[in-house]
């Protein structure tokens, strides 16, 4: 899990494009029959919720829940997996909310309570662990320390992050280093702080914790996450350029280090958190340095991949990549090809709209577009009609940039609850009462 705030446009229009073969038998969108199915056969749900603009989602279906290996766990759970764009999923949304994607619930479907959950992306070996957990929560989680993780996962599952916090807080001096739970639980915590916008107690925590989980794959996930929270902190904070300092070191030496089996989709965002350092420091030339070994990563990534699906998986993160290197252009015929290979995917027009407008290509990027439009659902709508929003602006047509505004915010408006978000209704909101330029 990497939960990191530096996210470029073109990350987050990431692919939608169909799961390959799956290893476990996944229920599609229909959480009365996984509930059913669950209670029948006395076993927990395992839910995957994603979204089709989620790039980490993209790479678990593409690289993970496709591994053979996990086929023998197939009989632990009932699995469930929710696009949470869907209108037809809104029922479930609004009663287990999604703060972060993906999201991954083991539910207890007897009280229908989420008893563990995990953000972000994960390995085969991080889920095996997660497997495990989450049977032993879902059966009460046991006496002494895991009793209180199952207590502070109770509260995380719930979305109550700074009672969670304060539960995870006495849980981990009662979990060995070395224990199953002891990265987890540390990384669920660092989420919590990062989330309440408790900054420096994330950073305290990250370089705490750091020595005691090297060479694992906690240990990118903390180096980043940590630097993460260190930018953000005032830039008059005496302890921030130590810390800031200190944690750029180690997400270095994560990435550095061969033993660590990252994902592509966490060593990039271990790349992404190191560049907004570089350009923090106002070092350019550093920033760009390592953009270009961003690109050169992922380029070598993508020469490897075995399926059409995994190279298009990788497609929003080397449009970041290529963004930051100032070669967005490089992004083009990669893009062109994933809209050949998954041509109801609307997506890959979705990110060449984007590079079009950086590239001043206007007409193109109107008609990409068109095309992105045609095929979008859900909330995410609103996000394709901003870059139509700002490619009307781009071309000096203010009167289509505020219609196309006013169409994005009378689609929030309509959005049933559970989709909708006051905070995104207000911005556009204030946007649309912004004086023109």
């Amino acid at each position: 899990m990497i939960a990191v705030g530096h996210l470029l446009l073109a990350a987050s229009l990431a692919a939608s494009a169909p799961a390959g073969p799956r290893a476990l038998p996944w229920i599609e969108d229909d959480y009365a029959k996984a509930l059913s199915q669950a209670r029948a056969k006395d076993l927990p749900i395992f839910v995957e919720n994603w979204a089709p603009w989620c790039h980490t989602c993209r790479s678990m279906r593409a690289f993970v829940f496709t591994d053979k290996a996990l086929a023998k766990h197939a009989g632990q759970f009932v699995w469930l997996s929710i696009d949470t764009e869907k209108a037809q999923n809104v029922p479930f949304v609004l009663k287990y909310p999604i703060r972060a994607w993906p999201s991954l619930y083991v539910i207890d479907p007897h009280k229908e309570t989420v008893v563990l959950r995990w953000v972000g992306g994960a390995t085969v070996d991080q889920l095996r662990k997660l497997f495990a957990e989450g049977r032993r929560a879902a059966g009460g989680g046991g006496p002494g320390a895991d009793a209180s993780v199952a207590r502070a996962d109770a509260l995380y599952g719930q979305g109550k992050y700074e009672e969670a916090a304060k539960a995870f807080r006495e849980a981990l001096p009662l979990l060995a280093a070395k224990s199953a739970s002891y990265g987890r639980v540390t990384e669920s915590l660092l989420y919590a702080l990062s989330m309440l916008g408790r900054h420096a107690e994330c950073v305290d925590l990250a370089r705490e914790t750091l020595p005691r989980l090297r060479g694992t794959a906690s240990e990118a996930n903390l180096a980043a996450s940590g630097l993460d929270c260190a930018l953000a902190l005032p830039k008059e904070n005496a302890g921030r350029a130590p810390d800031v300092a200190a944690l750029e070191k180690a997400a270095r030496a994560a990435l550095d280090d061969p033993k660590l089996r990252l994902l592509a989709d966490d060593r990039s965002a271990v790349y992404s958190v190191l560049v907004s350092a570089r350009e923090d420091a106002k070092d350019e030339a550093g920033a760009k340095a390592l953009a270009r070994e961003w690109v050169a990563n992922l380029d070598a990534e993508a020469a490897r991949v075995k399926t059409a699906e995994q190279r298009t998986a990788l497609d929003p993160n080397r449009l970041s990549a290529d963004e930051a290197a100032g070669d967005i252009a490089k992004a083009v015929p990669m893009l062109e090809a994933s809209e050949r290979d998954f041509p109801q995917d609307y997506n890959p027009p979705a990110r060449l709209a984007y590079v079009f407008l950086q590239l001043k290509r206007f007409d193109d990027a109107l008609a990409a577009n068109d095309r992105a439009l045609a095929k979008v659902y859900g909330p995410r709508r609103i996000r394709v009609l901003l870059v139509r929003s700002d490619i009307y602006a781009a071309k000096a047509d203010a009167a289509a940039a505020k219609k196309t505004l006013e169409d994005a915010l009378s689609f929030a408006r309509a959005l049933p609850e559970g989709q909708r978000s006051d905070s995104q209704i207000a911005s556009l909101q204030k946007r649309l009462e912004a004086p023109a330029p």
